[in-house]
């Protein structure tokens, strides 16, 4: 056997040096390394070999097939070499290059960017967590009863674990109350998931951005002349916005934001891009109760809360009629802000 692993070796070296093509290059790794090849048929009768057989042979047989390997290998260069001066050659030198696109930050990064550096401007600084969330941190702490329809199936991405993909980054604001100390003023950018339809304005995968203020005492004229500022700076002091009446589990008051959309040739309509309110007394108990003390009891703090999706928020920017322009990675969309 071991003169037939030499001959075949021989052979199929002698082979791969006539090779003159990707096609033939292709076909030929498949017949001399594939699973009906020689090599790995004579690899099948080694069962029948005595086991000081089997090693001579097991080691010379992984030798070839080596070889083989690099003589595929080499070949192929050389090959592709070819191809390439070909053509280089039959194109026309005296056409004109072609210039480079130029490139350019996609709006979502632009607005994220922008918001955070008006939110920075206020006193609020950085804060992440975990996409993959568990029940606790994405609801329970966040007083959001059982029976409430974003904890369903048909509303939220669940894992076999029971863990979830985040449906808000509020979250976020549990695990640094957990940990930190007062006064607290976040804000926390991130990726949130739901089970919504996809529409001109809907997506089940989403931008948000939260903010989180608690001190010893804070009211709702302090939530609204935040907010009020901050759209201000991020729009222009012509921004038309509103705030409605509204129910969240973790704050209460709560509302909504509308803000104005003004899309060229259209009707301007109104468009709901944030929510707010103060922050529930029973969300600072949970943290209290998770922490073991009293820093963050509702009965020694207050504080307000607020999330936006920025991709909303790019919508009002730029006059964006339809959401899904700005996952579609159409460079005809792209292109404007390049």
């Amino acid at each position: 056997m071991i003169e037939l692993i030499k001959t075949i070796e021989e052979q199929v070296i002698s082979a791969i040096a006539e090779l003159d093509s990707l096609r033939s290059f292709e076909e030929a790794r498949q017949k001399f390394l594939g699973k009906k090849s020689q090599l790995s048929q004579l690899s099948g009768k080694m069962r029948d070999l005595s086991i000081e057989e089997k090693k001579e042979v097991g080691a010379l047989l992984n030798q070839t097939r080596r070889s083989v390997e690099l003589a595929l290998d080499q070949k192929y260069q050389e090959i592709q070499t070819i191809e390439d001066t070909k053509l280089i050659n039959t194109g026309d030198r005296t056409l004109p290059a072609r210039l480079p696109r130029t490139g350019a930050v996609h709006p979502i990064s632009i607005i994220r960017r922008r918001a955070m550096e008006s939110l920075k401007t206020l006193g609020f600084v950085m804060a992440e967590g975990p996409e993959i969330e568990t029940e606790f941190y994405c609801f329970d702490a966040l007083n959001t009863p059982a029976d409430h329809p974003a904890r369903n199936e048909k509303d939220t991405f669940y894992f076999d674990s029971g863990e979830l993909l985040r449906t808000h980054t509020s979250s976020v604001q549990i695990r640094t109350m957990q940990k930190e100390t007062l006064p607290l003023r976040i804000m926390s950018p991130g990726s949130a998931y739901r089970r919504d339809e996809i529409d001109a304005t809907h997506l089940c995968v989403f931008n948000q951005l939260e903010g989180l203020y608690v001190t010893e005492s804070v009211g709702l004229a302090e939530l609204k002349g935040v907010l009020e500022a901050f759209f201000m700076n991020l729009f222009g002091d012509d921004t038309e916005l509103r705030f409605r009446p509204h129910f969240f589990p973790f704050t209460e008051p709560s509302f909504e934001i509308d803000i104005k959309l003004k899309v060229s040739g259209k009707e301007d309509k109104w468009i709901e891009v944030a929510g707010c309110g103060l922050v529930d007394p029973a969300v600072f108990d949970s943290v209290a109760q998770l922490r073991g003390d009293e820093t963050f009891s509702s009965k020694n703090v207050s504080g307000f809360a607020f999330g936006m999706g920025l991709d909303r928020l790019a919508m009002i920017e730029w006059g964006i009629a339809d959401i899904r322009d700005l996952i579609t990675g159409d460079v005809r969309f792209l292109q404007q802000f390049a």
